[in-house]
């Protein structure tokens, strides 16, 4: 088998009597296209030219085909004595024919088996027996026209020698050795015998395989050099662990150990480092490294890539309406629609987010009618976060209203411009100049005294203003200059969502960017669906809604949360999968403690920079106070952080308080005031911290302190109970003498109280007398009557609120 290593193309093909295309041929629709007939063959390449022609040339009985070459070796002399009138096509050439034998010009092809005879002898897998062989074609040839005279053909005479033509068989013997049957092995012809390869070069198969294992292992250590030459190309997401980087850079833990003790790194296999570090000893260890960018299902699945300013048209502003409960805020609505809807809400007050849209010469205004009662406060909020203009509506007989003020602090947390419509002007008690000297004090300065805050005076019974003011509100949106890209998927915020026992989830939704269409797969917060039907404000049946489009939708697997955004995606599959992902994530949240603001903390997230603005909610009992406290906390600001006060007010700290601290991440302050139960609840269940102050400069040397890191607080005061003041008796040598009502907690006789009456602290001090009937006890659970005398104070009045308290160390 070692001469097949220099087997050329042009060999073979000589040895089968094939041309050099032929062969070339088959390897280039079998391996690959040759360069020339030069070319040196594999052992590969030459068991795909034997095993193509044995499959293309089989025998069916090799030895039948032996006798039959035998039969007719032995026969061949007479056959070409043999005249042309009995043979019409003589075999010219006779194997060991010692006269020449005449060819004729013309005449047909001869028998070809009969000049291959002495080959066909030798070579019993000879290929393709029909091809005609190269001396042949000079012997006879059939293109040659059958009218050329026949004396010619006896002048021409040609000789061929057959024998001069050696074949090595021992080539083929290992193929052959494959295909036959044993039974063919021993036959004799003449005093030839078919042998093995093995036979005639002993060890010639085993130094063949031997040879072919070493070159296989000497190509896998040139692949194992050229390997190590090559750096490794390692993916390093943001966070990793030292035995996971280990493993990409096929390195073992202890070298990567060692590195990371080098660089000053103390780290164990299961420590997880940062990107920078691990980037570094890659680098340091002679990798080549990436940076791994996973994207989230939320990333693949929402699309929040910014729109190019081609794509981007003109949309219609988002109004809401905003204002102390019954200053006509869905009256002046009803104005500008035409339309009556205040009579139908119970007692005249708005109970739902309502949205409409208004076409003003051809140009269209959505409102969002917020409730202005103080229940709804969380709706309003959610109503200023997703609107580009507040209305603050102002009665002109009422003046500012503390719900006016929440009003005009939500629009600025929320940082939209504001445009105040002082409303029934019709009143002939209506004085629009103290309105004006009130927004001042809140520093909406008007137009007209130099500033920059809209005035309208209008009237929602007489239509008065309502034309300038829609025209005030159309100028500030061009001023804004509000653009939207309608040829994208929507986007959008739930204005509101309820159960209905005939349609489902119901979800008022306002689309902010892009076009809704019915049959969207939708998902907002933790809910999934696809549109069914969408209704405008009027319920009538639409197909699509554009940017700053109120429509009311069905379709939702459930009802989602108001204030939710919600995106329409295309692979329902991977958004149910990112729904039950938020869901497994809010439950995780729920579980642990919020992270708002806190004094105690304070200084760390200023110098993580997490805290840029300190915004603070200041309630105090009185006006003067809560300014006072206000200028005094506004002037701690420094470069770091900015303290503002978002939020002025008199009175006890109210649930509407806590969901305005919860919005915007703010410290409630109160100074003597009390909160609600209910307000002190949502504080707790919300994270918001509240710090109640009786001397202000407590309140202002304790935020300065966490301000610059140095607070230590060592006490806290813990409340411990509520007794409730039912009846008063007033007893000449003692005093008066509350008779009270244990509310929750319990009150003992060793406990701190506090006055307190309407949420403002009237007095603090100790308990002089703690009764049971006429007995003295120490303590009074809730449920139970008791007697409590104040030390030093008899100002006590039926429906006080009597507070115990004591001050309690934190461990540091």
């Amino acid at each position: 088998m070692s001469s097949f290593s220099k087997y050329r193309i042009h060999e073979v093909a000589k040895d089968f009597g094939l041309s050099s295309k032929d062969v070339s041929k088959i390897l280039a629709d079998y391996i690959a296209t040759p360069k020339n007939h030069m070319q040196a063959l594999t052992d590969e390449e030459l068991n795909v030219v034997f095993e193509y022609l044995t499959q293309h040339n089989e025998i069916e009985d090799l030895e039948a085909y032996f006798e039959e070459a035998r039969v007719k070796k032995e026969s061949a002399p007479h056959v070409s004595q043999k005249p042309p009138s009995e043979d019409p096509a003589p075999a010219p050439v006779a194997a060991d024919a010692e006269a020449p034998a005449p060819a004729q010009i013309g005449a047909p092809a001869p028998a070809q088996e009969k000049v291959a005879e002495p080959a066909a002898a030798q070579k019993p897998a000879a290929p393709q027996a029909g091809r005609p062989q190269p001396q042949q074609a000079a012997i006879a040839r059939p293109d040659a026209p059958k009218s050329q005279p026949q004396q010619t053909v006896a002048k021409q005479t040609r000789v061929i020698d057959t024998k001069s033509a050696e074949i090595n068989l021992s080539k083929y013997d290992d193929r052959v050795d494959k295909l036959v049957p044993d039974s063919a092995h021993n036959i004799q012809y003449g005093k030839q015998k078919i042998k093995k390869a093995g036979d005639k070069k002993p060890g010639g198969q085993a130094g063949f395989i031997k040879r072919r294992q070493e070159e296989q292992e000497k190509m896998r250590r040139l692949q194992r050099e050229v390997l190590k030459k090559q750096p490794v190309k390692v993916m390093i997401p943001d966070e990793i662990s030292v035995g996971e980087l280990a493993s990409r850079m096929k390195k073992t833990g202890s070298e990567v150990v060692r590195q990371l003790v080098k660089s000053g790194i103390m780290a164990s296999l299961s420590q997880i480092i940062d990107y920078d570090t691990a980037a570094l000893i890659a680098l340091e260890m002679g990798c080549k490294v990436e940076r791994e960018v996973t994207v989230s299902i939320e990333e693949r699945l929402i699309d929040d890539s910014v729109d190019k300013e081609g794509d981007l048209v003109p949309r219609s502003p988002v109004v809401v309406v905003m204002g102390h409960v019954d200053h006509g805020k869905t009256s002046l609505l009803d104005a500008i629609r035409g339309e009556d809807v205040a009579s139908g809400e119970a007692g005249g007050i708005t109970q739902h987010i309502g949205a409409y849209t208004v076409n003003l010469g051809g140009q269209s205004i959505t409102f969002l009618d917020t409730p202005g009662h103080e229940a709804f406060t969380s709706m309003r909020l959610r109503g200023a976060n997703v609107t580009d203009i507040a209305i603050l509506v102002v009665a002109a007989d009422d003046g500012i209203m503390p719900q006016t003020v929440e009003a005009i602090n939500h629009a600025k947390a929320a940082d939209i411009p504001i445009i105040v419509a002082v409303n029934k002007m019709d009143k002939p008690d209506a004085n629009p100049d103290k309105v004006m000297q009130q927004l001042t004090e809140h520093n909406l300065v008007p137009e007209e005294w130099g500033g920059e805050t809209i005035i309208c005076k209008v009237s929602a019974t007489t239509k008065e203003g309502i034309d300038s003011l829609l025209e005030m509100v159309l100028l500030t949106a061009e001023m804004k200059e509000l653009k939207a890209n309608p040829n994208r998927r929507a986007k959008g915020t739930v204005i509101e969502a309820r159960l209905d026992k005939g349609r489902g989830p119901v979800s008022t939704v306002l689309v902010q960017n892009g076009t809704l269409r019915s049959g969207d797969v939708i998902i907002a917060g933790k809910t999934v669906g696809r549109v069914r039907a969408m209704t405008d404000f009027r319920g009538r049946k639409i197909a699509e809604a554009g940017p700053s489009t109120p429509v009311e939708i069905i379709g939702l697997s459930e009802v989602p949360v108001g204030g939710d955004i919600f995106n329409v995606v295309e692979d329902e599959r991977m958004a149910r999968e990112l729904v039950d992902q938020r869901k497994f994530e809010y439950k995780e949240k729920s579980n642990t403690p919020v992270g708002k603001v806190s004094l105690e903390d304070l200084f760390a997230q200023i110098q993580q920079g997490n805290v840029k603005d300190l915004n603070i909610i200041v309630k105090a009992d009185v006006q003067g106070s809560a300014e006072a406290v206000k200028t005094s906390l506004e002037k701690l600001s420094n470069e770091e952080v900015r303290v503002r006060v978002i939020h002025n007010a008199v009175g006890a700290v109210s649930e509407s308080d806590i969901l305005l601290a919860s919005t915007s991440n703010a410290i409630v302050v109160g100074f003597n005031v009390r909160p609600d139960p209910s307000a002190a609840e949502n504080a707790k269940r919300m994270s918001v911290d509240i710090r109640l102050y009786r001397i202000i400069y407590e309140c202002i040397e304790e935020i300065e302190s966490a301000m610059k890191g140095m607070l230590a607080p060592v006490h806290r005061e813990e409340v411990l109970g509520h007794a409730q003041v039912r009846q008063i008796f007033k007893v000449s040598s003692i005093g008066t003498i509350a008779g009270c009502y244990m509310l929750d907690g319990k009150i003992a006789r060793s406990n701190r109280v506090r006055v307190v009456r309407d949420g403002i602290v009237i007095h603090e001090g100790t308990l002089a007398s703690l009764k049971r009937f006429k007995d003295d006890v120490k303590e009074v659970a809730t449920g139970y009557e008791c007697g409590i005398g104040v030390e030093r104070f008899n100002d006590i009045k039926e429906g006080d609120i009597i507070e115990s308290f004591e001050m309690v160390e934190i461990k540091r």
